[in-house]
């Protein structure tokens, strides 16, 4: 019969549990998946971002009295951002594991770790849709708390930029050309991506921005005359281009609160380098002190009076978007 002095097995240390949770992440919501952030690890808890004139770009960690970036024009400053922290805690108690026997194949220890696993699946999704949550507010360039109201990180503020109006795309009109709409709105794009070039555009659309667009008698239209036009009669949830513009209705949403208006969308540049970047920091453990960070972390330890096993599970992300004028608010 299994005790709690099956814990302290090398199988549940930080290393072990490490190689655990960051094996194979579990990714949630359309713009994890979709690669539009790169991932870095940092040793410390606060990033240093460099802003010359409405760019911003992750400055590199170096050691105490070692050489710092250059900073080589007035325009140019080094902004301090500290990381989040995003804990997930959980127990194991004693009743749970007394009745773990040997069955089959299958030894005490590895039916421990399936019900160490089960908790940190748990946690690691819900850090996973809190990740995708805040990503979803860097795009937005207003990194909200998951209490929906606390603000995190405002980047238009953080960095004096002025936030632009959004850009209306007239869809409530019939005599709106969308496609002469979707130019505009990518030369104003352009204008503010300046010298870097991407490959293409992307519009994250929320549920009432999406049908009206694809029930707008110019768009109806172009579909109709193409060989496109077996699309109208499919799921008309699918994504589509037109205009030059990737269009995907967004769907992700917690406690039945999207996390794009239903009204809105926001149209984000694809193919540009170190636009939207996300930077993990180590852990608050002794033994991942000025270490790289990693997406996840997790820790075990006793209960008092050997009642269960106390766990921890922990993320410590920065999502930043590097040319948040590049990306443009739209509306209907």
């Amino acid at each position: 019969m299994a005790e709690i002095s099956i814990f302290e097995d090398d199988a549940f240390s930080v290393s072990s549990l490490l190689a655990v949770v960051n094996e194979e992440p579990v990714i949630a919501g359309q713009i994890s998946r979709s690669g539009l952030f790169e991932e870095e690890g940092v040793s410390t808890t606060t990033v240093q971002i460099e802003k010359d004139g409405t760019t911003l770009a992750l400055v590199p960690a170096a050691p105490r009295g070692g050489v710092g970036l250059s900073v080589l024009a007035d325009k140019r400053q080094l902004i301090p951002f500290n990381t989040v922290h995003l804990p997930q805690v959980f127990q194991i108690l004693a009743d749970e594991i007394q009745g773990i026997r040997a069955v089959g194949s299958l030894t005490e220890l590895e039916v421990a770790q399936r019900v160490v696993q089960k908790r940190l699946d748990k946690a690691q999704k819900q850090i996973d849709l809190t990740h995708e949550y805040q990503r979803v507010g860097a795009v937005k360039g207003l990194v909200i708390d998951a209490d929906g109201k606390t603000p995190l990180l405002d980047i238009y503020q953080r960095f004096g930029i002025a936030r632009p109006k959004a850009f209306s795309f007239e869809l409530d009109s019939d005599v709106t050309d969308v496609s002469v709409k979707c130019g505009e709105v990518l030369d104003r794009q352009e204008d503010a991506l300046g010298s870097v070039t991407g490959t293409g555009a992307i519009a994250w659309c929320g549920k009432t921005f999406w049908n009206k667009l694809i029930s707008h008698k110019s768009v109806r239209e172009t579909y109709l005359a193409s060989e496109a036009a077996s699309a109208l009669r499919g799921d008309r949830r699918q994504a589509f281009e037109f205009g030059g513009i990737l269009w995907v209705r967004y769907r992700g949403k917690h406690n039945g609160k999207a996390f794009i208006g239903d009204s809105g969308a926001h149209l984000v540049p694809e193919g540009v380098p170190g636009l939207f970047v996300t930077a993990f920091a180590p852990a608050d453990y002794m033994e991942t002190v000025n270490t790289e960070g990693l997406p996840y972390y997790a820790k075990l330890e006793r209960m008092p009076f050997d009642k269960g096993i106390f766990g921890e599970a922990q993320s410590n992300p920065l999502h930043l978007c590097t040319k948040p004028l590049s990306v443009i608010e739209l509306t209907v």
